[in-house]
């Protein structure tokens, strides 16, 4: 299975942001990516909904031969990685929210984490949160609408602007110093939430961490691809592609996209 490809799928583009780490870091391996931006976004839905898309999209990559998947999805990761887990035979990499490194070095003792309801409600981040964050004060906030703009390749506008203002102002007053990216979209939006915040305040994304996790786990299970393989680098929507085609631009020589019904 060496030359078969990682798996990776998302409730739409946002996961792109951890394959471009993946990518960085296994540039040799194939990967075929899943963007399930028909559904999206994931964090409103119940969690038997999660549960159902999570295993809809792994029948769907495990079907195309994947060695490895990775759910690049907080919420998908919050709800269903368990039992994905359980029941498919192969290796499963999730992710979620960053609370650990926050909790370590937060100076202020207050953290800030914006991410969807359906991850912030769920009782992986909850265990997560009590394990790591018991003496600190975690301010939550639910990114309601950002996921839908970013879908739209409405990153760079006054709505988005608008939104991040609202959700970011709670934390500043809150004196955070670490703001913690609960969501694979949000890291297309650190441009704009670092004009936002103090200066002083350390953003996290998960995204190099689920990059090294991804590399571990393929030599712990001997699946890694050749040194000298010409990898293919394949990207399925089942909705309209500019916003795949935008955020995937400085890669577009050497990776294809395509609509799929899935």
């Amino acid at each position: 299975m060496n030359n078969n490809p990682i798996g990776i799928f998302d409730s739409g583009v946002g996961g792109t942001s951890i394959w471009k780490e993946i990518h960085s870091l296994l540039p040799n391996e194939s990967t075929i990516y899943l963007a399930d931006s028909k559904n999206a976004p994931y964090g409103h839905k119940t969690q038997d909904e999660i549960i159902s898309l999570s295993l809809k999209n792994t029948e769907k990559l495990l079907s195309m031969g994947s060695k490895l998947i990775v759910v690049a999805c907080n919420t998908a990761t919050t709800n269903a990685i368990e039992i994905l887990r359980k029941k498919y035979p192969i290796p499963f990499i999730g992710i979620e929210p960053a609370i650990k490194p926050a909790a370590l070095k937060t100076k202020s003792k207050v953290v800030g984490i914006l991410a969807t309801k359906g991850t912030l409600q769920s009782s992986l981040f909850s265990k997560t949160s009590e394990l790591f964050a018991h003496n600190i004060q975690i301010i939550e906030v639910v990114g309601e609408g950002l996921v839908p703009l970013i879908e739209e390749n409405k990153i760079e506008t006054r709505e988005m602007d608008l939104l991040l203002e609202k959700y970011l102002s709670l934390m500043i007053a809150a004196q955070i110093d670490y703001l913690v990216l609960g969501c694979s979209h949000y890291p297309y939006l650190i441009p704009q939430i670092k004009k936002i915040l103090p200066p002083h305040v350390t953003i996290i994304d998960s995204g190099e961490a689920v990059a090294k996790q991804t590399k571990s786990l393929l030599e712990k299970n001997e699946l890694a691809g050749p040194a000298k393989n010409n990898p293919t680098l394949k990207f399925y929507t089942n909705k309209t592609t500019p916003t795949l085609i935008h955020l995937l631009k400085d890669y577009s020589q050497r990776i294809s996209i395509s609509y799929m019904d899935f």
